[in-house]
């Protein structure tokens, strides 16, 4: 009902202003018509036809000039104008909602964004100084040589020990005494033991026979040796649980509620006469390892007889036993080398008759 009341008033107000703009033309012709027949009494008939002819086609352009009726156009557009932004008012109030979310929702993006990329530069200027401080720690232990700092330290502990036992000396007091002052008789024992075995040690290194050779091997091998113990006590477990099973062992539960093995038949723990040790298999790491240890002590023997043939300059094969089949050999070559080097190469070739 509003939009057709509406419609129904802009009508009118065209139909006013058009009868308007008929009545002002009207009014227009008529003064002009009133000043041609004034002017025409007094002019010659030739002026006559001309300003006749002028009249009428001013009058046939005339519907043409739109200056008179633009006026009141411009009025009723002015006029209409609310109607239409009253009309739309709901629509432009909603795009400007919509609008405005949108340029709030595109300045928390770009705050977001923002925030981010603050966060990444912090973040790579971090790394950027943390790498260059590795970098110049890095640099440091290069330039760094490891026997001169151990060399240092070593220097600079024996010129402090040197200095204490001075000043006690010259305030005449003893020395060894005052320094036991600060250990305990635990760390002092274990400081004893390990002189002892260190002077053991530097006496055991000269070769005495091939037996003591075998023991310090031994001895080596035996402190490289890391155990497992987790898997020591996984298979002895195991092999408890199978001998309870099979009646070898008898668990008991003690007053303090603690479970014990005992062995009825004396079957279970391994004497001089078991064999039970045979059934062991060891598992595929063990086995790896021990080939590994073997190849390498292999090596280890290749090197220093290379080493040892170089520094006597054989380079060759091995012709000798020990060092007196060696001498005996050597004075053979002197003396017929120049007469057996034939038949050697040739028993080497294959081709000896």
């Amino acid at each position: 009902m509003g939009i057709r009341a509406t419609f129904k008033s802009q009508s009118k107000l065209e139909d006013q202003n058009n009868f308007k703009n008929n009545k002002i033309r009207k009014q227009q012709l008529d003064s002009e018509e009133y000043i041609l027949s004034k002017t025409n009494t007094n002019m010659p008939p030739a002026k006559k036809r001309k300003t006749r002819a002028t009249a009428e086609s001013s009058e046939e352009v005339q519907p043409l000039d739109t200056i008179p009726s633009a006026k009141p156009s411009a009025d009723t557009s002015s006029e209409t104008i609310p109607d239409k932004t009253t009309k739309t008012e709901p629509s432009t109030s909603t795009s400007t909602s919509s609008s405005s979310s949108s340029s709030l929702d595109a300045a928390a993006k770009a705050k977001e964004r923002q925030e981010r990329f603050k966060a990444l530069q912090a973040r790579a200027k971090s790394s950027a100084q943390k790498n260059l401080k590795e970098a110049t720690l890095e640099s440091q232990r290069l330039a760094t040589d490891p026997n001169l700092l151990s060399s240092l330290n070593r220097k600079s502990a024996i010129a402090s020990h040197n200095l204490l036992k001075a000043d006690a000396e010259a305030a005449g007091e003893d020395f060894e005494r005052k320094r036991a002052w600060d250990w305990t008789i635990e760390e002092s024992e274990k400081w004893d033991k390990r002189l002892k075995k260190k002077d053991a040690h530097r006496d055991d290194q000269a070769f005495q026979d091939y037996r003591q050779d075998s023991r310090k091997v031994y001895k080596r091998q035996i402190r490289d040796l890391k155990p497992d113990m987790d898997f020591y006590e996984k298979e002895k477990m195991a092999a408890v649980e199978r001998a309870a099973a099979s009646g070898g062992l008898e668990i008991v539960e003690t007053d303090d509620g603690e479970l014990v093995a005992v062995d009825k038949d004396g079957t279970f723990y391994s004497t001089a006469d078991s064999t039970g040790f045979v059934e062991h298999k060891p598992e595929k790491a063990a086995v790896d390892r021990l080939v590994k240890d073997l190849q390498q002590a292999e090596e280890v023997r290749l090197k220093k007889q290379r080493a040892r043939n170089a520094a006597n300059g054989e380079d060759g094969d091995v012709t000798y036993i020990n060092d007196k089949n060696k001498q005996f050999n050597q004075k053979l070559s002197r003396f017929y080398n120049k007469y057996t080097a034939e038949v050697r190469d040739s028993f080497e070739r294959g081709t000896a008759i």
